[in-house]
């Protein structure tokens, strides 16, 4: 499960399909702090979901998945820490972190949860939060990837990990 910060123009929607593509089991939208597109409530809002449901079920076809992952309603980061804090592992993609994502210890039962920021990056307060809710941060490598491509890096290490792949 993947909790993909919103991005302004296509960048979200290109997240969402190459983590279709990879493998996601869901994506959960956030609204970041420093998110720099913003979904509104309402019409507007559903709209900019319903693109992210649309471009998954695209995906799924081009990818011969069995089945299209879920993309649920944005959550805030309050909402955010509270999924980490029942996660089997949570972790936060994070420019700082020390620790490699291939290091971490992966549950042999529960969700494993993902971070990824908005283009802004994940404000001090948001990981503190996030921390707190047992979350560990973690990092690629040396490279400091865009939003629309950390998510499906992520899912990529994990899913070797896992054996999916």
């Amino acid at each position: 499960m993947v909790v993909q910060g919103i991005a302004k123009g296509d960048r979200g929607e290109l997240a969402v399909q190459a983590m279709t593509e990879v493998g996601v089991d869901a994506i959960i939208p956030w609204s970041a702090s420093r998110s720099v597109a913003v979904w509104r409530t309402g019409e507007r809002g559903d709209r900019a979901r319903q693109r992210w449901v649309d471009t998954a079920r695209e995906a799924v076809k081009q990818s011969r998945r069995a089945w299209v992952p879920e993309v649920t309603a944005p959550e805030s980061t309050a909402a955010v820490a509270k999924r980490l804090a029942g996660a089997g592992t949570a972790l936060v993609l994070h420019e700082d972190a020390t620790r490699p994502l291939s290091t971490v210890e992966l549950p042999t039962a529960g969700a494993i949860v993902v971070v990824v920021g908005p283009e802004g990056g994940i404000a001090p307060a948001e990981l503190t939060e996030f921390e707190q809710a047992g979350a560990v941060p973690v990092r690629l490598g040396d490279a400091v990837l865009r939003t629309s491509t950390a998510g499906p890096a992520a899912l990529a290490v994990l899913s070797v990990r896992l054996g999916r792949w």
